[in-house]
């Protein structure tokens, strides 16, 4: 297991952390923040989806396309910690343990706090189970493939990886367990129960995959830095390259074919318009292989314990539900000012998803330079906070603060 490799003097110290993975966490977690201002602020958020080639426009398209990476690198990195305070936390039994622990407090907090933040009020009506979700049960499945060898686990995750595009084409329609464990793990499966409706947007497979091997990553990260920087930018490299050629020859990868449009720009949308749900091995080549590029780069810099971007990365849970909260504050806030009626933004925002929102004015929403506006505003008041909070973890090591 982990304890028994050998590590570098960068993360053999105890709780030492290594700063590119924290500041890369960081920086994915602020272009997180767009994706969701634009859903609360954005005029065309209420009629179509910003990767319709139909109806959208290139700077729209990008402007959602560039926070694609948030969730396979967030979930990734997951993994990597894993295996960093693994050696910790002593036997594999008490790793199962926590992974399990902290797999059910994450979707007991996407049922509930993180959904409460999106629509401000306890009715439950839409519940809509998301990153948050995926992880849990990631977590959960990690606490038993981390029994096996390591390159088994490699190997289960590189098949879900590469291989769950195999089954796109499939559809189960039975209605028992085959039917729902099938939608669970590969499809995008609205449920209804009278009014009540619960989308599971992130199908399990192939996030499991993407944590294990997260996983599987981290003693690349305990490489001496100048041999860990040659593997990052090789691996990284070598996944980048993959996807372009790969989504060239446009046969496998992904269900959604790009077509010449009807200008470049457009043409490059269609080529970047890959599947987020269930993320495809075209979206995940594209995705992490530049973030391991991003590893690279960023392993040699150094910066103060209150960096911007490191801070973010240090409390990345905290810094999920504030933004949450804050973000849909300032929506109800500016929706009330603006239209006159506060009401209609006590519920998600969920018309982009094919959930009707009668209640929203039919001129509802702002330019995309008021979303790029509000997000930056947004992330730099939320600094405070996260910074306060990582102090105040740095200060506190009581158990219950691992899980937020």
């Amino acid at each position: 297991m982990a304890a028994e490799e050998e590590v570098s003097p960068q993360v053999k110290a105890g709780r030492q952390r290594v700063d590119s993975i924290d500041l890369l966490r960081g920086l994915v977690m602020v272009i997180m923040a767009l994706d969701h201002v634009r859903d609360y602020f954005h005029a065309d958020a209420q009629l179509f989806s910003p990767d319709d080639l139909t109806r959208t426009n290139a700077l729209l398209f990008f402007t959602r396309w560039i926070t694609h990476f948030c969730a396979p690198v967030f979930m990734f990195l997951a993994g990597v910690s894993v295996h960093f305070f693994a050696p910790r936390r002593g036997s594999r039994a008490v790793v199962s343990r926590f992974l399990i622990t902290r797999g059910l407090w994450l979707i007991v907090l996407d049922a509930t706090a993180v959904n409460v933040a999106e629509s401000f009020n306890f009715s439950f009506r839409f519940t809509l189970l998301q990153v948050l979700w995926a992880m849990g049960w990631s977590m959960i499945a990690l606490a038993g493939l981390i029994w096996l060898p390591r390159r088994a686990v490699l190997g289960i995750a590189l098949a879900m990886i590469g291989l769950h595009n195999l089954f796109d084409g499939v559809a189960v329609e039975s209605a028992g367990m085959a039917g729902w464990l099938w939608k669970l793990l590969h499809v995008p499966t609205m449920v209804r129960n009278g009014d009540a409706m619960i989308l599971f947007l992130y199908p399990l497979v192939p996030w499991i995959g993407v944590m294990a091997a997260g996983y599987c990553f981290g003693p690349v990260m305990q490489m001496e830095p100048a041999q860990r920087r040659r593997m990052l930018w090789r691996m990284g490299g070598a996944a980048t390259a993959a996807f372009f050629v790969i989504r060239a020859v446009n046969v496998y990868g992904d269900a959604r074919h790009w077509a010449v449009q009807g200008s470049v720009a457009m043409t490059a949308a269609s080529f970047f318009n890959v599947t987020k749900y269930p993320p495809s091995l075209l979206y995940l080549l594209m995705t992490l292989g530049p973030a391991m590029l991003m590893l690279a780069a960023l392993d040699s810099v150094r910066v103060g314990p209150e960096n911007f971007f490191r801070v973010f990365g240090r409390v990345p849970m905290f810094y999920y539900l504030a933004h949450f909260y804050a973000l849909h504050a300032a929506a109800v806030v500016v929706g009330g000012f603006y239209y006159g009626k506060w009401g209609f933004l006590f519920q998600f925002p969920a018309a982009g998803l094919g959930i009707p929102t009668p209640d929203f004015p039919k001129d509802y929403g702002y330019s995309l330079g008021v979303v790029y506006a509000v997000w930056l505003v947004l992330v730099v008041a939320l600094y405070f906070p996260c910074r306060w909070y990582m102090n105040f973890k740095n200060r506190n090591h009581a158990a219950w603060l691992s899980y937020l």
